[in-house]
């Protein structure tokens, strides 16, 4: 049961120490948004590289970006240690997940809310991780949609059948009232945004949700 909060919540002009302060997290979620794939935009290449420098634990790098097949693979490069694409916009997410890999990192396929996860268990051989949308990607702080736990539990299931070790992302309004039905179907890394940065203590918050999870392991 991993952690791995959102910075998108954090306070942009303090990243280095909004980091420190959730360093008993397993992951940094990094959300970058190209106002394209999605209607906002937010950071880069750039200052994932910077993070990278300063950040304690690994770098979970969430892409809403369009045309990943040629976007992705460099923050991989760069030392990202997980990279996510959404199929939506990648256009051979076979090649783009092995390009991921073969620089070192997790490749991870990410959903929308509206995107079904059949037509891609195929590609599960290629990943190390799903990631279930539980909001629509593009805004920190939506409302979580407890309508994607069904999906959730079919990766999980998918999982179990294709064999090998594949983590099952949530993303989008996860909290302490939200997190044990995600455990419960199937999800076993939890990105949290303003439930972690918007509580009083960021660390203390990050301790609750991984002993939420593991109290409600599937």
């Amino acid at each position: 049961m991993q952690i791995s909060p959102s910075i998108l919540s954090a306070d942009f002009a303090n990243l280095e120490s909004e980091l420190r302060a959730i360093a008993n997290a397993d992951w940094v979620h990094v959300d970058v948004m190209d106002a394209h794939f999605v209607p906002n935009l937010t950071l880069g290449l750039p200052i994932v590289e910077s993070l990278l420098k300063v950040s304690p634990i690994p770098i979970d790098c969430h892409l809403m970006i369009e045309d990943p097949d040629r976007w992705a693979p460099p923050y991989a490069e760069a030392g990202a240690q997980s990279v996510t694409f959404h199929i939506e916009a990648a256009s051979d997410p076979v090649t783009l997940a092995r390009d991921i890999r073969a620089q070192g990192a997790r490749a991870s396929m990410a959903i929308k809310p509206g995107t079904p996860f059949a037509p891609y268990e195929e590609l599960l051989p290629e990943l190390d991780m799903v990631l279930v949308m539980t909001v629509e990607p593009g805004f920190g702080g939506q409302s979580f949609m407890a309508d994607q736990m069904p999906k959730v539990q079919q990766v999980r299931e998918a999982v179990k059948r294709h064999g090998g070790d594949i983590w099952v992302q949530v993303d989008g309004g996860v909290s302490a009232r939200t997190i044990e039905q995600c455990a419960e179907a199937g999800a076993d890394v939890f990105v949290a945004g303003s439930a972690v940065y918007g509580a009083e203590s960021a660390a203390a918050a990050v301790d609750e949700l991984r002993e939420l999870a593991r109290g409600h392991r599937h």
